[in-house]
């Protein structure tokens, strides 16, 4: 496991490199260089839901709702400090925190109660709590002026601001002025470092615990495990990653609006998930990538876009679901590590001849 973690470092390592390299050099279009913030967001979203869904073995659709918290706390925090303030470096850390602990909060008071159903039940419940955090987001209207903070739910006038007074959210409208603050470096950086926690939570001893509860939940609980203290920390772990992924996409676009932390993202996010592998992480990081490119790459056929992308998936489906070909793959890269081992020992045969 240590050797996968640090070739997933380094193949990010390279990854970030290159095209820091591209950037620099202008061998870039407009078109990828915007989608270089939402490749990393999506990214941390599927390594996270792999924390619930391959580790802890319970499907959960709730990712788009600890999103849309994260995303909305952190720009509601960032568009009240922004004139007080101004560095971003000072900033944008403290709004990341900002919407990660509320989202590992909802996290926590949702799963308390959500944690104890099991399978479908988890997951319809989950997709629930999704639809209720974006339709209360859509409805809010939050102000501030000289007298506070003014909060509605039914439309602007009836928060009654002062003429001095500021609107925050203005429902369906979302939040409009937040500070640009994601950065490609930044989102690599997060990104690198939820790698590092989620290989380490998988690799601890906490981690081992949630595996024997997903293997065997009657035999974990029989040696004296708390099932439901580490489903919790699976969970809040799991909430608090997505709200740092809010945090990233909500500061990389000037308007937020809540319509767009709907079911199709959750189920977006577990697609990400079972085509990279149930489980495997640096498979989730790998088709969340492909899978936000693919769209953009092929729009030069606009008629025929979803159509190809739909092949795509179905393919990715059969080869990572079919035993005979991850295992033709399996063969050909142990043959590839025995000849390269072989031209290494002769090599060295060869030098100590000399």
């Amino acid at each position: 496991m240590t050797r996968k973690s640090f070739i997933t470092y380094g193949l990010l390592l390279i990854v970030f490199v290159a095209v820091e390299i591209l950037i620099s050099t202008g061998n870039i279009s407009s078109m990828l260089k915007g989608l270089l913030v939402p490749i990393c967001v999506y990214s941390i979203l599927a390594v996270s839901l792999n924390l619930t869904v391959g580790f802890l073995g319970e499907l959960s659709l709730g990712q788009a709702g600890f999103m849309c918290i994260g995303a909305y706390s952190s720009a509601i925090f960032s568009n009240l400090v922004k004139e007080t303030i101004t560095q971003p470096l000072i900033r944008f850390p403290l709004a990341i925190l900002v919407g990660g602990i509320f989202a590992a909060l909802f996290g926590i008071i949702i799963g308390i109660p959500v944690l104890r159903l099991r399978g479908d039940y988890l997951a319809i419940v989950t997709l629930a709590f999704g639809e209720i955090i974006k339709n209360v987001f859509a409805a809010l209207y939050i102000g501030y002026d000289s007298a506070g903070l003014h909060i509605s739910l039914k439309s602007q006038g009836d928060l009654g601001l002062a003429p001095d007074g500021k609107m925050i959210i203005n429902g369906a409208l979302g939040i409009s002025g937040t500070p640009n603050d994601s950065t490609f470096e930044i989102a690599a950086a997060i990104l690198f470092i939820t790698l590092i926690i989620a290989y380490n939570f998988v690799n601890s001893r906490t981690g081992r615990a949630v595996m024997s509860i997903r293997d065997n939940r009657i035999a974990a609980e029989s040696v004296g495990l708390n099932i439901t203290k580490y489903k919790l920390m699976t969970f809040a772990l799991t909430a608090f990653l997505a709200g740092v992924a809010g945090v990233l996409y909500s500061h990389n676009f000037y308007s937020l609006q809540a319509s767009k932390f709907d079911y199709n993202l959750s189920i977006l996010v577990l697609v990400f998930v079972v085509l990279g592998g149930i489980g495997n992480i640096r498979g989730s990081v790998i088709a969340a990538i492909i899978l936000t490119m693919l769209p953009e790459l092929l729009r030069s056929i606009n008629n025929y876009r979803m159509l190809m992308y739909a092949i795509v998936l179905i393919v990715m489906m059969i080869c990572t679901s079919n035993e005979t070909i991850r295992s033709f793959f399996v063969r050909n890269i142990e043959k590839f590590k025995g000849l390269f081992k072989k031209n290494k020992a002769q090599t060295e045969t060869v030098k100590e001849g000399e």
